[in-house]
């Protein structure tokens, strides 16, 4: 079971093909369901040229504290147990090994935090923060322990596999006994980092695909159609010199605006659910 674990570890885990399957069907997801599907979703990504389609995504996170916080948690669980089954955990004792893994653990959860405070506030921060911290804690005690094991672990010898008894001890800290609460709080990271992974994002990501908010600004513009002229309502999906191009919500089309100012509001319909 560790090792299956550990293997999994390197290959990216669950969250791996979670974040790739969400980065591509969330951003379509949306600008379907905002737009109306059908032929204007070509339309929107025609318009906002194939190096803005990331914008859609990138949008959505940091418009959404829940959805941001918890993906910056996720990607930061999945990134740090990719790099313990390589190897990346430093065991031992001392002073310096504390320091190490005290580095590694916190400086990531740390730009994490900062990331977050800045878009949505301290709070935010600080909660997303604290969870990422003790989900690598976590998986730090499980290499530490043994109950994984990293690649590094599994580079012996031909000899080192013939002399060792079944049941051997796995490449771990042989001075490191974490109490018992601490390694039931590392099972229980597991779950919880997998509930995150597997059910609270997806569902979370498809919430905000479905809200019926624009991913990005809505500008009012003057908009030239034959010989008339208006002002409409524009999903921005680009900038055209002083101008702006975007999905016009009165005419469902794409349209050139001049002369923009932003709305407030970012609704275009509402929620999937009340509909």
């Amino acid at each position: 079971m560790e090792q299956q674990a550990a293997e999994a570890d390197r290959k990216g885990g669950p969250g791996h093909t979670v974040l790739v399957a969400l980065a591509l069907a969330v951003p379509i997801t949306k600008v379907a369901y905002t737009v109306g599907g059908g032929d204007a979703v070509r339309d929107v990504l025609v318009g906002m040229e194939p190096r803005n389609w990331p914008d859609v995504l990138l949008g959505m996170v940091i418009t959404d504290p829940l959805l941001g916080s918890v993906l910056a948690v996720v990607i930061s669980r999945v990134v740090f147990a990719l790099f313990a089954a390589r190897g990346a955990v430093p065991l031992g004792g001392g002073f310096a090994g504390t320091a190490r893994r005290a580095a590694l653990t916190i400086v990531n959860p740390l730009a994490v935090a900062v990331i977050d405070a800045c878009f949505f506030g301290p709070w935010w921060g600080l909660a997303t923060g604290l969870v990422a911290f003790a989900l690598r804690q976590g998986v730090v005690v499980e290499y530490r322990t043994g109950r994984r094991r990293s690649r590094r672990g599994h580079q012996r010898t031909h000899e080192q596999d013939r002399d060792e008894e079944p049941g051997g001890t796995p490449h771990r800290d042989a001075g490191y006994r974490p109490p018992s609460w601490l390694r039931r709080a590392a099972a229980v990271e597991q779950w919880v980092a997998l509930s995150l992974t597997v059910l609270v994002l997806p569902c979370l990501a498809f919430v905000s695909a479905l809200d019926g908010q624009a991913w990005t600004s809505i500008v009012e513009c003057r908009v030239t159609n034959g010989t008339e002229t208006g002002n409409d309502r524009l999903i921005e999906l680009g900038r055209k010199g002083d101008g702006v191009v975007g999905w016009n919500l009165d005419s469902e089309e794409v349209s050139n605006g001049l002369g923009c100012t932003s709305d407030e509001s970012r609704y275009v319909r509402e929620p999937w659910w009340r509909g």
